[in-house]
């Protein structure tokens, strides 16, 4: 039988129904301006770890199996074992939690190929928030099906992630909701930086954090909170090479539009990263690898023989580039990986 739609659902449907998949310009998000970035402070992220504590999990980060294997004090930071499997929880709910009471009652929207959707979906439905997320048509149905499950208003419109941003955008504007972006607001890229000082405890005297980087805010979080406390410690984010929207950025100067590939690491696949987290992450970063399929492919399967975790492609990213050769110069030193961080 078909799933009931609300009223509210089916008007946006039929809203959003004449936008143009391959649109590339969107409605501007106040928040993430390109002629004013906002760089986060590592007392934001202190404040976020404030306002999350009871309400997200601290995740073990504990040494691999692989670390005899690949020659270096390798420790992997879980953060699949998240209710909804994925890191994604952290800034949705301090997003959330910065809500004015007006806010709360009328709900928010966002766009998201699935982890942030789900995390968002999920801490609306614990806090009492509507919550509307625009999923394009390449998001994994299970995501979407979750989602659901939690509450939200799915609307599944677009090609990829530019132009579901554009409908949900849209949607924002003309219901006046605020829009939340999954990975380049201020609120979402401070609730992912509470995994730096996590880590740092965790894993005193890392020599390295491997970050896999999509829209850019996990590693701004990162990076902020660890360069902070731990200034010695070296910042490498890792991306496909299908999805390198980070690297072009870089070569660019800034964030550009960088069309992706199908990719093993879905959860990676943003075309244009944030400008909040470009202009956050810059200065802080040490290296950015652009790492094969192939390995990414090994990766997930070494992650199930050895570790018995079963991850996404997105999540093996950072164990695909040590075992790939790229963090040689970090053989028999220690490092944490982020990359443990979404699971099927």
């Amino acid at each position: 039988m078909p799933e009931a739609k609300s009223v509210e659902c089916q008007k946006a449907e039929v809203k959003v129904a004449s936008v143009d998949a391959s649109v590339a310009e969107t409605v501007d998000d106040p928040f993430c301006d390109e002629k004013n970035p906002r760089i986060i402070s590592f007392q934001d992220v202190c404040q976020a770890a404030f306002m999350i504590k009871g309400g997200v999990d601290v995740t073990p980060c504990r040494r691999s199996h692989l670390s005899e294997i690949l020659g270096m004090e390798i420790y992997l930071k879980k953060e699949f074992q998240q209710f909804t499997g994925s890191f994604k929880e952290r800034g949705a709910r301090n997003f959330l939690l910065n809500l004015t009471p007006e806010q709360r009652k009328n709900g928010v929207v966002s766009a998201s190929l699935g982890n942030h959707a789900q995390g968002l979906s999920y801490h609306g439905m614990k806090l009492n928030i509507p919550v509307t997320v625009v999923m394009p048509k390449e998001a994994p149905i299970m995501k979407i099906q979750k989602c659901r499950s939690f509450g939200a208003k799915v609307l599944v419109q677009g090609q990829d992630m530019a132009a579901a941003k554009t409908i949900a955008m849209e949607i924002s504007r003309d219901q006046k909701l605020p829009y939340v972006n999954g990975y380049d607001h201020p609120h979402i890229m401070s609730g992912q930086g509470t995994i730096g000082l996590e880590i740092v405890e965790q894993c005193e005297g890392a020599d390295a954090i491997v970050v896999p980087v999509g829209g850019g805010g996990l590693i701004a979080g990162i990076a902020t909170a660890v360069k902070t406390l731990s200034p010695n410690t070296k910042i490498i984010g890792v991306e496909s090479d299908k999805c390198p929207s980070f690297s072009k950025a870089l070569e660019n100067g800034g964030p550009i539009y960088t069309p992706n590939l199908a990719t093993l690491a879905d959860g990676l696949a943003v075309p244009k990263v944030g400008v909040n987290a470009y202009h956050t992450v810059v200065p802080l970063l040490d290296k950015m690898i652009v790492v094969k399929e192939e390995w990414i492919a090994l990766a997930i399967l070494r992650l199930v023989e050895l570790e018995k975790c079963v991850v996404e492609g997105a999540g093996a990213a950072g164990l695909a580039a040590i075992m790939a050769g790229h963090l040689d110069e970090f053989k028999g030193k220690k490092s944490c990986s982020a990359c443990v961080r979404w699971k099927y």
